[in-house]
């Protein structure tokens, strides 16, 4: 399905163009078009990707830019620090990885580290392009790194734990990342991926009109397809995935809504309402059948997000 769109608000208008991020390959068909964005899909190894992007998307700087209109908004903030925000990541962390020094790549406002560092066991830092957004972690307490990810010099250290949560989605080349966090895990480490789920009943449904189809969005992948990519790192072997997340406003919203982005301050406030509705007493009841649709979605991988979890093999891998 094809849509009318707009550029990510701020984004430089020049453009760069790009191979597939999962193999490399430039053979590729158009998938969606949604105003300024073009997604192919690639014939190889059936990653989804935009083509061409921002150069500013490429860099980072729009995230930066994005900081205090959208990471700092008092919806998106309530939102981030609450106990039911990142519930379901922490649950799929902890099965795995139970203490150690954890690295969270993308960290945005830490809002995942400042849950995790209440268990107790782990020692967690931050990294993230977003100055603005690593100000405010570094004030609730969340130890942070500052600079590029790519470029940070981390010595002999070494992780238990490199979490991605949300992040590939809008990386130009998220294979680099991928390998760096590989080189900077202890034997037997595990790296976790989060990523919109390219296969969810919302994309399945809405196609291009579905909001999280978005120019900051550079990839788009499905379970299979996720799995084949982290694959890619001979260190990582990939033991676990889930599907996760269901959000049957967003779809009833996007079906009717007429414009074609929905803006950052309206994101950060739906966010915040189904975080209030998650936690509110007077609703209980309707949380059960929430829940057992989501489950069920996950079951079949039909929920919002799929994630892995891969670990590091005890071999050396040369190269």
């Amino acid at each position: 399905m094809s849509g009318t769109g707009e550029q990510a608000s701020g984004c430089d208008g020049a453009l760069t163009a790009r191979a597939c991020p999962g193999c490399g390959s430039r053979q590729a068909r158009r998938i969606w078009e949604k105003g300024e964005l073009r997604v192919d899909g690639c014939r190889q190894c059936g990653v989804y990707y935009a083509n061409p992007v921002a150069s500013d998307l490429v860099s980072g700087r729009f995230y930066d830019r994005l900081g205090k209109d959208y990471y700092l908004t008092p919806d998106k903030l309530r939102s981030d620090y609450a106990a039911v925000r990142f519930a379901r990541e922490l649950r799929f962390f902890r099965r795995w990885c139970s203490q150690g020094a954890v690295l969270d790549v993308g960290c945005s406002t830490g809002g995942f580290l400042y849950r995790l560092n209440q268990f107790g066991g782990y020692r967690g830092e931050g990294m993230d392009v977003s100055g603005p957004a690593l100000a405010q972690a570094r004030s609730q307490g969340v130890a942070v790194i500052d600079g590029s990810f790519l470029d940070h010099d981390f010595g002999a250290r070494k992780y238990r734990a490199v979490t991605f949560w949300a992040v590939f989605e809008h990386l130009a080349d998220p294979l680099s990342f991928l390998r760096k966090a590989a080189g900077l895990l202890e034997p037997g480490g595990y790296c976790f991926v989060l990523v919109p789920n390219r296969k969810s009943l919302a994309t399945r449904i809405l196609g291009a009109k579905y909001r999280y189809v978005m120019p900051e969005h550079v990839n788009y992948f499905s379970r299979k397809t996720l799995i084949r990519f982290v694959e890619r790192v001979p260190e990582l072997q990939v033991v676990a995935s889930v599907s996760t997340h269901f959000n049957p406003m967003v779809i009833w919203q996007d079906l009717w809504r007429r414009e074609a982005r929905v803006a950052d301050a309206d994101r950060a406030r739906l966010l915040q309402r189904t975080t209030a509705w998650k936690q509110s007493r007077s609703l209980k009841l309707l949380r059960w059948p929430y829940a057992l649709a989501e489950k069920c979605l996950g079951r079949l991988y039909l929920a919002d997000n799929v994630a892995i979890v891969a670990r590091k093999t005890d071999r050396d891998v040369a190269g």
